[in-house]
């Protein structure tokens, strides 16, 4: 059970110890990749900068920055048919995009440590 903390008041305030419920699969390099090959339909979405993007990607990968909002404002155009296959450099941003797609009703993996565990 977990603890409700209350104001002056006595009503209870919102627990910041609390995480929100993950609405995706976070996957290593070889999981990750190998699920992706296996997918009928997949993507694979790069969602860091377009500098980042442009200094080298996984093959096939669509940049969808989520900092710039790039991802959010692409949402409406997505199809939720496919399974997405979301890596950053570190697995951070990916995780935060994952979990936006998620809450959307996409399927979403993300690569567990970045772009550098893509098996080669």
């Amino acid at each position: 059970m977990s603890k409700q903390f209350t104001n002056e008041n006595s009503k209870p305030m919102l627990n910041f110890f609390k995480s929100a419920p993950k609405k995706f699969e976070s996957l290593e390099g070889k999981g990750f990749k190998s699920l992706y090959q296996q997918s009928q339909n997949a993507e694979l979405l790069d969602v860091r900068t377009a500098s980042e993007f442009a200094s080298g990607t996984i093959p096939g990968a669509r940049n969808l920055d989520i900092t710039s909002g790039e991802l959010g404002a692409a949402l409406p155009t997505l199809d939720k048919n496919k399974d997405y296959f979301v890596f950053c450099r570190s697995g951070s941003r990916s995780g935060m995009a994952c979990q936006l797609l998620g809450e959307q009703g996409f399927k979403a993996y993300n690569l567990a440590g970045g772009v550098g565990t893509w098996p080669k």
